[in-house]
This record gives structure tokens, sequence and C-alpha cells, in this order.
């Protein structure tokens, strides 16, 4: 699936051996339950989609579709969604936000389901949609995850996330017009005591609180609108040890509310734990509130994509194109955007007129000293003697992370990389100076948006810089040049 690239284990070691993908596996998770494609199916009220699907073992199910809406977009108020509700067997299974009239790839879990015969409904959710009367199915695929492959420790402990209830936003519902889950993937490392902890990570349209209150400096400080968020992770024994896969006591965590990592203590689903967005900065909770307990939003999305290791998140965007066109377009709808795009005012310009990067730097400094001394990325165009900032020389606005740091640079509307002359690293002091130094080591990536809002191919990719150091005394230094 072009949007919904995905690797299963390929930095797992160990107990998580390589997943051989297959044409139609089911988002890199597992074998095919039942392989004949649907054609185009409209679901509107009083028509739903039915398709009975067999599981060989006890496992957990999987389901892989592209849908789309006509008269729906997610950018004009009043007509941002058509939302389909899936239910195995009767049982409530999760919701699938369309945003758009483009077919769109997905990909959702179905939980854990036994060995048999079973059967998937989608019906259009009134009550929910926004505008959207009715949805297009296509080319729906089911599958399986079995508890003996080295897919299923994965897959087995996703959680399960419910939507927003928030009263300033909305209340019931509001995830179907703002802040809507969009992806997911999984990350794994070895941890000392001989097991694997697997991180899960969701990726929301935006986020209407904390930093979403200033969306340029989203794209300053973290180089996108979407808010991405880890939620949980859990410590699971490799398989041979524990079949069963269970968590390891102890070792379950989740992202709560003020960016807490607080032990999970909720009720679960089979394995998967049960969470809810409870913040409008998409922390999330392990208790229901009455609002998501009396009318219901829920979200499944499948996890199989994986994390590459040493990468930035912002490449798994990069990977489902379609996640740059609903943030955007939620940014229009919500009137964040500026009227007339001026690269000169911090803010928020139509996200195609940025240039998206990702540096890979680290900064020395003593560790008991403050402030942080963040990073700015600045760019000059051919024939003009402007430096574009990333940080629209705004206090805070710069890259403070040394993890491979995604960033952007608002340039003049039509801006191509043909335009640009230069590239630069700029150190950028906050409050003080504690005299800290910047190693640049990379820039790992450079990119425009196309006029879909969809990435283009990158123009700069694994660029290595040599000898990069900058100083209070030397404070910026030229890393990518159009001739280089």
């Amino acid at each position: 699936m072009s949007d919904m690239e995905v690797s299963m284990g390929r930095s797992v070691r160990a107990a998580f051996v390589v997943l051989v993908l297959t044409a139609l596996a089911v988002a890199g998770l597992g074998r095919p339950a039942h392989s004949a494609p649907t054609a185009g199916r409209t679901v509107r009220a009083g028509q739903d989609l039915v398709r009975p699907f067999p599981m060989r073992h006890d496992g957990e199910g999987q389901l892989a579709l592209t849908v789309s809406a006509p008269g729906v977009s997610w950018g004009v108020a009043g007509h941002e969604s058509a939302v389909l509700s899936a239910y195995v067997d009767g049982r409530y299974v999760t919701d699938v936000v369309i945003g758009s009239e483009t077919p769109t790839d997905r990909a959702f879990f179905l939980g854990h389901l036994s060995a048999g015969g079973h059967v998937l409904r989608l019906t259009l959710a009134e009550d929910r949609s926004r505008g959207g009367t009715s949805a297009t199915v296509r080319g729906l695929r089911l599958g399986e995850v079995d508890p003996g492959s080295a897919a299923y420790a994965v897959a087995a402990h996703a959680p399960v996330l419910y939507g927003r209830t928030l009263a300033q936003w909305g209340g019931d519902f509001q995830n179907a017009y703002t802040d809507v889950p969009l992806i997911a993937w999984h990350e794994v490392t070895d941890e000392p005591g001989g097991y694997h902890q697997v991180r899960y990570t969701i990726v929301w349209s935006n986020e209407d609180g904390g930093t979403g209150l200033a969306p340029a400096s989203l794209m300053a400080r973290w180089g996108r609108t979407t808010d991405i968020e880890w939620i949980y992770h859990a410590g699971v024994y490799q398989l041979e040890v524990d079949p069963d896969g269970n968590a390891v006591p102890g070792t379950e965590f989740y992202q709560a509310p003020q960016h807490g990592e607080v032990a999970f203590a909720g009720r679960y689903e089979h394995h998967h734990p049960v969470l809810q967005t409870c913040t409008d900065n998409n922390n999330v909770c392990d208790t229901l509130d009455a609002g998501a307990q009396a009318h219901p939003m829920r979200f499944t999305p499948s996890v199989a994509q994986e994390l590459p290791a040493g990468a930035a998140r912002e490449i798994m965007m990069d990977r489902n194109p379609w996640t740059y066109w609903m943030t955007a377009q939620e940014m229009v709808r919500e009137g964040k955007t500026e009227a007339v795009a001026d690269p000169a005012t911090p803010e928020l310009s139509d996200e195609r007129n940025y240039l998206y990067l990702v540096v890979k730097k680290t900064t020395v400094a003593d560790q008991n000293s403050n402030p942080w001394i963040g990073a700015a990325v600045g760019v000059r165009l051919k024939g003009d003697d402007t430096l574009y900032r990333s940080d629209h020389a705004q206090p805070g606005w710069s890259v403070q992370r040394d993890d491979p740091a995604a960033t952007t640079v608002e340039l003049p509307p039509g801006t191509t990389a043909a335009d640009i002359a230069s590239i630069s690293v700029l150190r950028a002091p906050g409050n003080g100076d504690n005299g800290g130094e910047i190693r640049v080591e990379s820039i790992e990536r450079a990119m425009f948006l196309d006029a879909s809002y969809r990435p283009e191919p990158y123009f700069i990719a694994d660029h290595a810089v040599s000898g990069v150091t900058l100083t209070a005394a030397a404070p910026e230094a030229v890393v990518w040049t159009a001739a280089s």
C-alpha cells in the first residue's frame, strides 16, 4: 500500500525476527484470512458493508481498506468527515474517520479473535459524521496475526484509544472534526532483564491545546502541525519464554496529563490496554470519562509500522503522505493560517510554503547549566540576501533537542529546491547563554510539499556535515550549498 509503508521487526533482535511481507498481508502483520478484494462499495445509512471471514487460529485480527467520502473535506467546516464504525460479531471495534474525497489507505486492528468464522460489519455512523452521508470502501483486506508469529507480541499489546470528549472543544464525537488520530507505529528496544520494551506512538491531526495555541511555533520547533505522542509502553518477553505474550509486571506505563509517565492501572481487552485521549494536547488517561462511556468514539489504528532506529518521528508522516494534507486542512479551517502568506511574519502560512528539514546535531554543555542552547535553520535564496529562519527570530522557537530533529523554514510562495542557494544552522540561545556548543552532523532530509500537500522526493538526503561546531564566537555555519 503506497501510503501505508510498513516494516515489522526490522530492528527487532533475538525474539522478533524479520517478518516477510506478502502482497496480501494486512498492513505488514500476519497473513490474509480472507483475501478476495472488495470492489468499490458504497456505505450509507441502512446499507452496511458486511463481510464474513475466517480465523485459522486464535490471534489478532487485522483490517486494511481504502476509503473516501463524496462531498467531504477536512478543510470545510460542517463537511469535515464521514465516519464508519467497524463491528466484529456485533462488537464495536473502531471508528474510521474519512476526511477526503480522495481514496486513502488505512489499516486497523480488530482485537483478539478466536479460531473460526467471524463477521465484519462497516456502518455509517450518522451521529458522528460531519456532512458525510456516504463512504466508499475499496480493497478491503482481513488478516490475522498468530500467537506463534514474531509479530504477535507487538500486535497483541497495541492500545485501544477512546476519543476526546472535552466540553470546550465540542464534547461528544469531537475527533470527527478536530485532533483526529491518524496513524500509529511501534518501536522495540532490548532491556537488561532479557525482555523487549514495545512502545506505541500516535499521530493526531493537531493539538488544540499546548503548543497548538501557537501553530507556527509547532512548525519551527517540531517541523509539523500534527501532534506526535507516545501513549503506552510495556515490556514483553521473547515468545519462547512466554508464548502468550504477557507483559512483564511493572513495565506498563502511559503518557498521562502534563506528559507524565504513569504506571498503567486500567482495564484490558485481552492484552490490549484501554486508554482515552483526555487533554487538549492529547495526553491520555487509563480510565474513561462519562462522555466516552455514554457516547464513545474509539480508535485502533494498526501499529504494524515501525520507526527506523535513529530516525526522526516525522519520517513516518513522509511514509503516510495523506497526513500532511489532513493537518494542513485543519489549520486552514480553524483559521490558524495568515490570509496573505508572508515569510517576514511569524504567523503560520500555507503549509506548502515551507521547506521541511531534519537536522542531526549534538549540544555540548555543562549538564547542570541552563538554559538550553537551541538551534535554528537558515535559508538563503538565489538573488535574495534575506536569511529566512526556521524560528522567525522568536524566543523559544528554536529546536531544543538533539535527536534527529525536524523543523521547517517558511519561504516565499512558489519557492522550489532550485531556488535555494544555501542552508545554514544557527546557534540560538534563549534567555541567557551558558556557552554551550552545537556540533552539526548532517541534514537527514529536505523536501517541499507539492500542490496536493504530499511530500515531494527529498532533494537532500543523508547529507553529512564535517567539522561544523557552532559557538558563541561563531554562531552560524553554512551546511549545504546548491553546488554541493
